[in-house]
């Protein structure tokens, strides 16, 4: 039945070169486990992907709960945590997942950094990574305040006091993230929310595509 469903669908759109290409792509040896104990370095960014994948669906998840006003935020998380099915798990997969998935982030950055791996003809992969490092610190921050406890918004105002310190720019960024109230209110929370679920996941999955392409094309770098 599936073969019949799958040959099908591949007589019309033809997807056999396209999933064979990926499966026949031959891993350079110097990233292969088998052959080097030193090429776990080299596994940094596949479980960066990994936890992103993580992040996204259990973020699907949690949005299907979550209510973004200063009314029912705290609220709507705790009936998640305590009355949903696996609902704690879920919470909690997202919620240390936005710390390890910013570590792995880092750790595949100083790999990339220390083999070389920035350099020509490279720079612009380079480029796009250090971009999608900050879009994933925007989502760690972003997503800090919704849960509308004490500690995110001591957390929020620790951040935007700092945003607001940028030169020249930085009351417009306060004003872009908190809305014009003097206080974290309705607007920063509703502000925060578009920014996490919408703006910056979409920021994410352009530059990961883009990212994904030049190492499909350039390849993966050799060592050093």
């Amino acid at each position: 039945m599936l073969n019949r469903i799958y040959d099908w669908i591949d007589d019309r759109i033809d997807i056999t070169p396209i999933w064979r290409d990926v499966a026949d792509h031959e891993v350079p040896e110097h990233v292969n486990p088998a052959y080097h104990f030193s090429a776990f370095v080299y596994c940094f960014g596949g479980l960066t992907f990994f936890i992103t994948v993580i992040q996204v669906l259990s973020g699907m998840f949690l949005t299907m709960y979550y209510v973004p006003d200063i009314v029912n935020a705290w609220n709507s998380v705790y009936y998640l945590q305590h009355d949903v099915a696996a609902g704690l798990i879920v919470r909690g997969m997202h919620h240390w997942g936005a710390s390890l998935v910013v570590v792995m982030m880092f750790l595949h950055t100083l790999r990339v950094f220390f083999t070389g791996s920035y350099k020509a003809p490279r720079e612009l992969n380079w480029v796009v990574g250090v971009l999608l490092f900050l879009v994933m610190l925007g989502l760690a921050f972003t997503g800090y305040l919704l849960p509308w406890d004490m500690k995110a918004l001591f957390a929020t105002k620790v951040g935007l006091d700092i945003a607001e310190s940028v030169p020249f720019v930085g009351e417009w960024i306060k004003t872009l993230l908190a809305g014009d109230e003097e206080i974290i209110g309705a607007q920063t929370l509703t502000r925060f929310f578009a920014i996490h679920v919408f703006f910056l996941p979409a920021a994410l999955f352009v530059l990961m595509a883009v990212h994904f392409i030049m190492i499909r094309r350039q390849g993966i770098s050799g060592p050093l």
